[in-house]
């Protein structure tokens, strides 16, 4: 019995528009009527995370900034469960900047994210940028750290990924697929942890959780999981690497699988 939903938003539960059917919206308003839990699982910061969950009349709690903090949507309450140490954001930096030519960096403190000049526009949310004027002011204008976000003009190869990690190993370097954009979390920091500690807490077993995802930072997840489900316009190797494929984030491909493992109720009507 399915427990525990998990389910990225970016390229898996969120449109290429950026909205959410009713159709998901219902098969996810189902799944919390029959008793699962539904668990954001992503890369953003919360106060993008929540913004999105209300599209789709999602409650409970969120795992975001790729396992660094913990959120409880209905509450707005956050709890940061694996910081980075700036000291070590930087010499992180310093790593990959030797390495890439034209590189530049944000880093995400859970409330803002502190840019650099040049960084890529695409990689972090205009509600709270704050873009300094030199790179080194990254690190006095920074009060915490979360997550260290590092823009490359050239896209980001699984082979430079892992001759970064084998140079940096005190940190966990993901991304989010071919676009430049490496994300750079405390080495015993991931998506899946922060999950599995949660259904942990929940009495839940991995073999009772189903997880959705679309991009190589998701596959710890989709792999702790017992089923992991991947959309149609996933990354290559994450479609390689799954139990199962579904349709694209644009045809409603979370909301297929859950209606096969939830099937509709007359009482059942989504909110939005």
């Amino acid at each position: 019995m399915i427990r525990v939903v998990a389910v990225d938003l970016d390229g898996t539960l969120i449109r290429s528009d950026g909205t959410v059917s009713g159709r998901t919206r219902a098969a996810l308003a189902r799944a919390t009527a029959a008793g699962a839990r539904l668990v954001i699982v992503t890369a953003r910061p919360p106060r993008t995370a929540r913004a999105l969950a209300r599209r789709a009349d999602i409650g409970g709690v969120a795992v975001c900034s790729n396992g660094a903090i913990v959120h409880d949507l209905d509450a707005d309450e956050t709890v940061i469960t694996g910081p980075l140490p700036l000291d070590l954001a930087e010499r992180t930096a310093q790593v990959i900047t030797d390495a890439l030519d034209g590189v530049s960096f944000a880093v995400e403190t859970g409330r803002r994210a502190v840019v650099s000049p040049g960084h890529g526009h695409h990689a972090t949310h205009e509600d709270a940028r704050h873009e300094v004027e030199t790179p080194e002011q990254v690190w006095t204008e920074a009060e915490s750290c979360v997550k260290l976000l590092a823009w490359s003009p050239a896209p980001v190869t699984v082979e430079l990924l892992e001759r970064l990690q084998e140079l940096v190993p005190q940190v966990r370097i993901t991304y989010s697929g071919g676009n430049g954009l490496l994300e750079i979390s405390a080495a015993e920091v991931s998506k899946a942890d922060t999950l599995a500690r949660l259904c942990d807490g929940w009495g839940v077993a991995p073999d009772e959780v189903i997880a959705f995802g679309d991009m190589p930072n998701d596959l710890p997840v989709l792999a702790w999981a017992g089923t992991g489900v991947a959309v149609a316009n996933a990354h290559p190797q994450v479609l390689a690497s799954v139990d199962r494929v579904t349709a694209s984030n644009d045809d409603d491909g979370v909301a297929l699988v859950l209606e096969e493992l939830f099937p509709a109720t007359a009482d059942v009507v989504p909110g939005g």
